[in-house]
């Protein structure tokens, strides 16, 4: 196991890295930007340097030879990226092997590969993989983007190539809306990615948003942590997510499952991945992306499943020999992310935290990486804290959630937990039968 190893990050996952190392004897290196003053996650971390001064405090944490450079001098034997900034950028995974740091991920080639959409799909296309219908080339406008829209069928998304998190898609009803849709996806893909390549790719009304949680090694093992739902979604970014799912019957289940772990094998993965696939209402799934690191919501695959997977890419990234026994799931757990925004427009609310208490209570776990007094900036993404509730039955679950949401004291900014308590008391989400709209249409009729 290594002896330190860096964040590259910041905020609530770089504290959440930061227990399991201390649970395992590791020590651990922090970076900051000097704006946020001394963030948690830098008073937590065994070493903690400041970033040079950039454009804003983001571009700090896209420093790539910056970051690099402050693992050597921290005398870190490897850096866990998180997720964001530079967890899914293979330049930076490269730059970490050559100057002899591991990166705590999957190999720099699967991440770029993976990281093209049009590129992942062609190869679950091969492995075996549902995809859904659309164009497997870059498309610009006019006649040809025309043919294709019409081949693929109506409605229809434009996506990003290079993107992800819903950033820049745009849905199409019909024909005389494509062009307007193409240039908007191209300048948001641009802006937000550096590259105006966008694709076609069939809608699917009344979806349902499913992913699958893969461990692999450097062996050629791999294994799932079953699957999560998270289809509660506010401008195509999740915000509510559950583990089990439960929406997919045991059959879609195991087809899903069994596909994840194909493509995990067939693709040469190694670390913690997820897979993530569209659920139609026939109970038929459709391969969506593959993100290469941890995500925002894996607590809801350890609450069930006790395992932990920061660990285990630690455990992988080392080269010790994965266990790949398949945990069975105990219980249901549901997070909620506290967003610092208007519960009604999701739009950011940034400003200094004057009042900060989250609930302590059994089976309630909070993950986040701000205190009372500190400022939630208008630079990063507005995530205050997840709450992440088990229980014995789904039920159980979302009471206890309930109950933790009404007992969270935040002042000096707005906070969106008004909105997650709406989902909460939804019929069809206490029914577990609800899709991605559902945010939207409690939003429209409250």
């Amino acid at each position: 196991m290594f002896n330190r190893i860096l964040i590259a990050n910041r905020g609530e996952v770089a504290c959440r890295v930061i227990r399991t190392c201390r649970r395992l004897g590791v020590e651990t290196a922090a970076v900051y930007s000097a704006a946020e003053g001394l963030p948690l996650h830098a008073e937590m971390a065994d070493w903690a340097a400041a970033l040079p001064a950039g454009a804003n405090p983001v571009a700090e944490y896209l420093n790539v030879e910056a970051i690099v450079e402050a693992a050597l001098t921290a005398g870190a034997r490897a850096v866990h990226p998180g997720y964001g900034f530079l967890s899914e950028n293979a330049a930076f995974a490269e730059a970490c092997e050559r100057a002899g740091v591991v990166f705590i991920g999957p190999p720099a080639d699967v991440i770029r590969r993976m990281g093209n959409k049009r590129e992942a799909r062609r190869r679950m296309a091969r492995a075996g993989v549902p995809v859904l219908p659309g164009a497997g080339v870059p498309v610009a406008g006019g006649a040809d983007a025309r043919a294709l829209a019409d081949a693929v069928g109506f409605p229809l998304m434009v996506k990003a190539s290079e993107g992800g998190g819903g950033i820049g898609m745009q849905t199409v009803g019909s024909a005389d809306r494509l062009d307007r849709a193409l240039r908007r996806a191209r300048s948001s893909a641009r802006r937000s990615f550096g590259s105006e390549d966008v694709y076609l790719e069939k809608f699917i009304p009344s979806a349902r948003h499913v992913e699958a949680q893969i461990l692999a090694d450097e062996r050629g093992n791999a294994v799932h942590l079953w699957e999560r739902e998270c289809s509660v979604q506010r401008r195509r970014q999740k915000v509510i997510e559950e583990a089990p799912s439960p929406s997919v019957s045991d059959w879609t289940r195991r087809r899903l499952l069994d596909a994840a772990l194909a493509a995990a094998e067939r693709i040469g993965y190694a670390s913690a991945g997820t897979f993530e696939f569209v659920v139609d209402a026939d109970d038929d799934f459709y391969f969506l992306e593959v993100n290469t690191r941890l995500q925002v919501e894996h607590p809801t695959t350890e609450m069930v499943t006790g395992v932990d997977i920061v660990e285990r890419q630690l455990r992988i990234a080392a080269g010790e020999a994965m266990d790949t026994r398949i945990p069975p799931v105990r219980g249901h757990a549901i997070q909620c992310r506290v967003y610092a925004e208007d519960p009604r427009t999701f739009i950011p609310s940034p400003g200094k935290l004057t009042e900060f208490r989250l609930p302590d209570m059994p089976n309630l776990r909070v993950d986040t990486g701000f205190r009372e007094g500190d400022e939630a900036t208008p630079f990063f993404d507005p995530l205050l804290a997840k709450l992440i509730a088990r229980g014995e039955t789904r039920e159980d679950a979302i009471g206890l959630m309930d109950e933790a949401l009404s007992e969270c004291r935040v002042g000096g900014v707005r906070t969106n937990i008004p909105a997650l308590r709406r989902v909460l008391a939804d019929a069809a989400f206490r029914r577990g039968r609800y899709d991605t709209d559902i945010m939207a249409r409690i939003q429209v009729a409250g």
